[in-house]
């Protein structure tokens, strides 16, 4: 009996050692990116990199050779580190700004540089702007808002093409019979086998041709492509698994085919069709080879972050910024679908 629970007890422990190393793997790459996304550049390059931004700063100011000499307080070193020596308020003033996250104007330092004349050094502590990093990024990176509002456009449009075709064609394979339709649906998978590049490199030709290359639309069109796939296996077996006597019994009381499939088959699939609307947006969201060889002038949201990231010399901690922003419509809708996700996966509450 002992050694049955003890093999149980070790079973159990190991299952839990296992769960935590995987959530660790998971969470512990994700909390890096959310808290460089909130670092100083001047924390950003500092070894080892800090575990939690500084929401204050400690700062102490002193006649130097050239005028005033400004240092901040490092924990690291257990002491002041001295980070500019010059007269001109403004270069301190922009210094505190753009790498130490402190808004602070040159009166403001003003106050304290003329203590000087009867002091020797004057110490003061200031809080951080610690959503600096944010606000920058989408200052300084060009067309990030309209990029932003595009790539919702372009997710939106992708949902909609994925979810009426590969819907439609989903409920087809499950409630009708017609030769050929084992064959049609493996092949309708084929089309993800290919690379994203693949298929984007004809398309701009023929995007061109119709007048969408470089438009939400044309994009929107790429991106259903490997959706429509994916919606129609998934909606297929969710139809499969709605009993065809539920529509019988409506069609009996005077339902039409259509009425019986809005008010009766579609509530019922409502699940399904939420999970393909989630790898949709996702899909669509995320894609960037495909966005980067589609566009030109008008950018998706991907690309914005992926071109700050090549050119954002000494400014990573603006890209994690941009990179988190980037993450958080994807967060905001699967929090706004997700009970119609528990009520696939088995959850109760609806």
């Amino acid at each position: 009996m002992n050694n049955r629970f003890m093999s149980k007890l070790i079973k159990k422990t190991l299952f839990y050692i296992l769960i935590t190393g995987i959530s660790l793997i998971i969470a512990t790459p994700i909390y890096f990116l959310v808290s460089l996304s909130f670092l100083s550049s001047r924390e950003a390059y500092q070894y080892p990199l800090p575990l939690t931004p500084a929401f204050s700063s400690e700062f102490k100011i002193e006649k130097g050779r050239k005028g005033y000499l400004l240092s901040i307080y490092d924990p690291r070193l257990r002491g002041f580190d001295t980070v500019i020596d010059t007269r001109h308020l403004e270069k301190i003033s922009r210094y505190m700004r753009t790498e130490l996250n402190v808004i602070m104007s040159p009166k403001e330092i003003e106050k304290y540089t003329k203590k000087l004349e009867t002091q020797k050094e004057v110490y003061f502590k200031r809080p951080k702007n610690i959503f600096y990093n944010y606000i920058t990024f989408f200052n300084v990176t060009r067309d990030a808002v309209p990029a932003l509002i595009r790539s919702l456009e372009i997710a939106g449009l992708t949902i909609l093409i994925s979810l009426s075709i590969g819907g439609m064609a989903g409920y087809a394979f499950a409630r009708y019979m017609f030769k050929g339709k084992n064959f049609l649906k493996v092949s309708v998978l084929f089309v993800r086998v290919f690379p994203a590049v693949a298929i984007a490199m004809p398309m701009v030709v023929i995007l061109a041709r119709i007048g969408f290359y470089d438009k939400p639309i044309g994009l929107s069109l790429v991106y259903s492509v490997g959706s429509i796939a994916l919606t129609i296996w998934i909606t297929a077996s969710i139809f499969m698994g709605i009993s065809v006597e539920l529509e019988e019994a409506a069609q009996v009381f005077g339902a039409t085919k259509l009425r019986t499939f809005f008010n009766i088959t579609l509530p019922l699939a409502l699940p399904g069709l939420a999970a393909c609307a989630m790898y949709a947006f996702i899909g669509a969201w995320n894609e960037t080879v495909s966005a980067l060889i589609l566009t030109q002038f008008n950018p998706t949201f991907s690309v914005v972050v992926y071109q700050s990231l090549l050119g954002a010399s000494g400014q990573i901690n603006l890209t994690a910024a941009g990179g988190i922003s980037m993450a958080l419509p994807m967060v905001i809708f699967t929090l706004f679908i997700r009970k119609y996700i528990n009520q696939m996966w088995g959850g109760v509450k609806v």
